[in-house]
């Protein structure tokens, strides 16, 4: 059977991925009368009057929402809600299995901007974070901006900043093998969509200063007049050079291309017009923007991918599940720009000396180290930056992680 196939005979046998299990069971009538009623009701009352009081009494300080409307699913496109549970499933099993984290979906019958923040709001109470997942750009934008602002929880869209946080621990890694400077080299990024944009941003924050962002009709130019909001405010930052024209004039002589686009749009051929040992990342799935055999005919130096099943998977598993156990576990009211620098460079350090020589630039998706280095390092960011509602001692955090890993 293909993986296809596999995948959707496992999914007719589950009949779904996970469930809901509690933590005590009911044996008796005084069990019932603790965790039900009369019981419960003196609880309901110290909420009441300190509203706090509901991240010790429940269990919101580990809940988060994986929130979506459907609209873009995968590298699939916009298949509607009841098409995107399966996936936002899959992230709940993440969530748990590599952050300690208890995730549920929520999948809207509804794309109106306006609707799914007021959604997202009025479920405050209940959460201790909401992941915005495969939602259409430019609108996820707006949304996680407004809910950003309304909301005193963490609130991440993962196609956004998972992605540019994975990138640039890779890329990080990626200039120490290759010794590039990370603020001189040549940056082109194909895709304009949250994923892109995202990481041009985020790029732009660590100190990279050439960046060159590309779409389907080539590069992003103040001389184009059919540029979204979103593509417009990455001028102010990216195309120093004012360039113009196709994906292959712009990655002449530059040191690294980031693809965030479609299948086979390169060949051995444009690799060979970038600078000396080029950097590529081929992050389209499930085919990449060239195959990393064709890149290495090419001659690219470092060669990662969107996929398993070669080397350098650039996986966003790497970075949520840790960024959220981390905010959770210090009360962040937000995840900022600290906490997600904190998180790549904590990615970035996992990888050895000895792997590096390999060309290894980041760990594999399945190394549980990571968790606990992503979540320790977003706490600690947390911390130091203020968004913190409980300030731990370094020995306290790490042991708190560390049980809620269930290391």
């Amino acid at each position: 059977m293909t993986i296809a196939e596999d995948s959707i005979s496992l999914h007719k046998k589950l009949r779904g991925k996970i469930s809901i299990r509690s933590k005590r069971k009911i044996k008796s009538k005084r069990d019932l009368s603790l965790l039900y009623t009369p019981g419960v009701g003196a609880v309901c009352k110290e909420i009441a009057q300190k509203k706090e009081l509901i991240f010790s009494y429940t269990s919101r300080w580990n809940l988060v929402a994986v929130l979506t409307d459907g609209s873009a699913i995968l590298g699939l496109g916009n298949l509607g809600p009841e098409a995107a549970l399966p996936v936002m499933e899959g992230k709940a099993i993440l969530f748990k299995e590599f952050g300690g984290v208890d995730a549920f979906p929520i999948c809207l019958k509804t794309q109106v901007q306006e609707g799914i923040v007021q959604i997202a709001e009025a479920l405050e109470p209940t959460l201790g974070g909401i992941n915005l997942e495969d939602i259409s750009a430019p609108r996820c934008f707006e949304i996680e901006a407004a809910l950003k602002e309304r909301l005193r929880i963490p609130v991440f869209h993962d196609d956004q900043h998972g992605t540019a946080i994975v990138a640039l621990a890779a890329f990080i890694n990626a200039c120490k093998i290759t010794n590039k400077n990370m603020s001189e080299v040549k940056i082109v990024i194909n895709g304009a969509g949250s994923a892109g944009i995202a990481i041009a941003k985020f790029f732009h924050n660590w100190g990279c200063r050439n960046l060159v962002v590309c779409d389907s009709k080539g590069v992003i130019s103040s001389q184009r007049t059919d540029l979204n909001k979103a593509k417009q405010e990455i001028l102010a930052f990216t195309n120093p050079e004012r360039l113009s024209g196709s994906l292959q004039m712009a990655l002449k002589g530059s040191d690294v291309f980031i693809g965030v686009s479609s299948a086979n749009i390169l060949t051995a051929q444009d690799i060979r017009s970038m600078a000396k040992e080029p950097i590529v990342f081929a992050l389209a799935n499930p085919d990449p923007e060239i195959t990393p055999s064709e890149a290495r005919r090419g001659g690219a130096a470092i060669i990662a991918t969107g996929r398993s099943d070669f080397p350098n998977q650039i996986n966003n598993v790497l970075a949520f599940p840790g960024i959220f156990r981390g905010a959770l576990d210090v009360e962040a009211e937000q995840i900022n720009e600290e906490m997600k620098s904190a998180a790549a460079q904590a990615i970035a350090d996992l990888v050895s000396s000895r792997e590096l020589d390999k060309g290894i630039v980041v760990p594999s998706a399945l190394d549980r180290s990571v968790g606990l280095a992503v979540g320790l390092a977003t706490a600690r960011a947390a911390c130091k930056s203020g968004v913190a509602r409980l300030q731990l001692s370094d020995n306290a955090l790490k042991s708190k992680i560390k049980k809620n890993l269930r290391l």
